[in-house]
């Protein structure tokens, strides 16, 4: 967007309103107190693995525009969980947050502008004026371009201050571990853990306490041998000892922030990238050479006899990978890279951000976080044994199609052929019985459990907010508790016909690319599916008919956009080119005063936006 636009675009940002703010030093800020800097507004809430992903490519970004720019996190939380304050100040420590957070658990900021899509960033002008709308991830490049010319701009104006922002850094703590992720008992009988906030991996003895060693210096990194270096690492996976003689190394480590695989050698220490390029999925090729195939956060991984390797949750597209180490190869094993919840053949169910796996002969677990779900896969089929959709949540014990989680990140297969659930955001291990179709609570108040195994007898549980391994005493208790759908406010469309539209403006100097056929892409669907009429599917533009159907009340619409766009330069002979890419759950609500049309922004403002004031 050139200057001129922008000053067409004078809309005015709404006061930042919430709870509290973290990061500040105990101090409340107004976006007067802002003035003659440019505010960049990140809605996020910390369940989000694309949220997280922003978090970590606007890193660069704000130490290179230090003395000018001012990020201020709006958490905006999805689950009752992350409207805890608690919660919030220990994810903020946990994913090193190092700028303001306004605390928004009442979602009155994310609605006074009018937010439609975790993660959104809104750009502000040093006169206080709302200049650029993103909505996901990607738009770093926009955003360097935008902020250069507002500095220029400003400059020129003397309305640019610079200097010092507001940002207060919490005092940290220090303990053994730092919220850990995931951990496995070792061919040596010892606990291997991942020691996430500490970007490192730890070998306890079975007592859950006494360190034997450390694998890593703390420091991020992706460096390889004696003295590794990690991106916050979660998932662990031990090797049969047949494989893991012939690749040299017996632990696949799921390296999160890095997007990388790493294989442990147990007996050395060393530690090799085994697969994974360190850049991001984004688009493009799944299958292949494994050092030559972007992966998107790596969230876990699990040994899955029936198909020959190891299936690792790529938990930032919602799908499945495989990895076999000894042909060093990866492929999709799963998943369409929609979000939801959708069973059927592997290659066409849905996936919510799957953070935990768990294999059990021809049956591999699996849970979904974000539709709070409990699945499995088997002989080729995906289905859901405990979860509703992206929505609905809880803490309800009884029958599978009643019961409720809330946000689970690990599972383990129990001896007795029962299946326990970390059920992260209840504070609670679950546990479900596949001959009953039970499910029940076996222990609570754990602060943040994010994984739990099976060790000599006793359920070992990963408290990661409580930065511990913890054996809790199994009381079998039911809860007969409340079900909770999302806070966010659903979008009220009409029926009958909608054009739904996304909003997307290439950035300044760069085009759409078309040189190799349509430059955009758009898939829609429904849950329900019979919400649409008409209209979904897969199309090259990015603004689609759509007809509501008679009879329903309400839905969700699932939008998956796409769009190429490269440098605008006829004398370059290679353009640098960008894919911009987002999805979006927008719950809606159908009502007859409700309009025809639905925006949804990507990057940009629309006409509506425009001429606001």
């Amino acid at each position: 967007m050139t200057n001129a636009q922008r000053r067409r675009a004078r809309v005015r940002a709404p006061e930042l309103e919430g709870r509290g703010w973290l990061n500040t030093g105990d101090r409340d800020i107004k976006l007067k107190d802002l003035r003659g800097k440019v505010v960049l507004l990140d809605f996020w809430t910390f369940c989000c693995i694309n949220c997280l992903h922003v978090l970590d490519e606007l890193r660069p970004l704000e130490a290179e525009f230090a003395d000018i720019l001012v990020t201020i996190g709006v958490h905006s939380p999805k689950f009752v969980h992350e409207a805890d304050a608690e919660a919030l100040k220990a994810a903020v420590e946990r994913y090193e947050v190092h700028h303001p957070v306004l605390d928004d658990p009442e979602l009155t900021t994310w609605q006074n502008y009018a937010v439609k899509a975790w993660p959104t960033l809104v750009l502000v002008d040093p006169e206080g004026y709302v200049v650029h709308v993103a909505a996901g991830e990607g738009h770093v490049d926009a955003l360097r371009q935008i902020i250069s010319e507002l500095v220029e701009e400003h400059a020129a104006k003397g309305t640019l201050h610079r200097g010092d922002g507001p940002y207060v850094p919490l005092a940290p703590a220090d303990t053994e571990l730092r919220f850990p992720a995931k951990a496995i008992v070792t061919p040596g009988n010892t606990l291997l853990v991942s020691d996430s906030a500490h970007h490192s991996l730890v070998e306890l003895a079975l007592d859950g306490e006494t360190v034997l060693r450390r694998i890593g210096t703390g420091e991020r990194g992706r460096r390889d041998g004696v003295e590794p270096t990690f991106s916050e690492p979660t998932g662990l996976a031990l090797l049969p000892a047949d494989v893991a003689e012939r690749v040299g190394y017996h632990v696949v480590v799921a390296d999160t922030v890095n997007h990388l695989l790493r294989g442990l050698d147990l007996d050395t220490g060393e530690v090799t990238t085994v697969a994974g390029t360190g850049e991001q999925w984004r688009d493009g090729a799944t299958d292949g050479p494994a050092h030559e195939i972007h992966l998107t956060s790596p969230w876990d991984v699990a040994w899955h006899a029936p198909a020959g390797g190891v299936v690792v949750a790529l938990a930032g597209n919602h799908t499945l990978g495989l990895f076999k180490p000894a042909e060093r190869r990866l492929e999709r094993f799963a998943g369409t890279t929609v979000e939801g919840l959708s069973d059927g053949p592997l290659d066409q169910a849905f996936f919510a951000q799957t953070s935990g796996l768990a294999a059990d002969g021809d049956r591999l677990w699996l849970v979904d976080s974000e539709t709070s779900a409990l699945r499995y896969l088997e002989h080729g089929e995906v289905r859901t044994a405990v979860g509703k959709g992206l929505f609905d949540f809880g803490h309800r014990d009884g029958a599978a199609e009643q019961a409720l989680l809330q946000h689970p990140l690990g599972v383990a297969v129990l001896p007795d052929g029962t299946v326990a659930v970390a059920d992260t955001y209840n504070g609670a291990v679950r546990r479900y019985d596949p001959a009953t179709g039970e499910v029940s609570t076996l222990a609570t108040d754990i602060p943040e459990p994010s994984d739990v195994l099976y060790v000599d007898g006793e359920l070992v549980v990963v408290a990661s907010a409580a930065h511990r391994l913890e054996r809790p005493v199994a009381p079998g208790t039911k809860v007969l508790g409340e079900a909770h759908r999302v806070r966010r406010p659903p979008t009220v469309i009409a029926p009958g016909d909608l054009e739904l539209s996304v909003v997307f403006t290439p950035p300044a100097g760069t085009k759409l690319d078309d040189r190799y056929g349509p430059s955009t892409r758009l898939e829609i669907t429904s849950s329900p599916p019979g919400l649409l009429a008409d209209g979904a599917g897969v199309g090259t533009d990015l603004t689609r008919a759509l007809r509501v159907a008679e009879g329903f009340a309400e839905g969700v619409l699932h939008v998956v956009a796409q769009a190429a766009s490269c440098t605008d330069d006829p004398a370059v002979e290679h353009p640098v080119c960008k894919l911009t890419r987002q999805d979006w759950g927008v719950p809606v609500r159908v009502d007859a005063a409700g309009p025809h049309r639905l925006p949804l922004m990507m990057g940009g403002l629309d006409d509506g936006e425009r001429s606001a004031t």
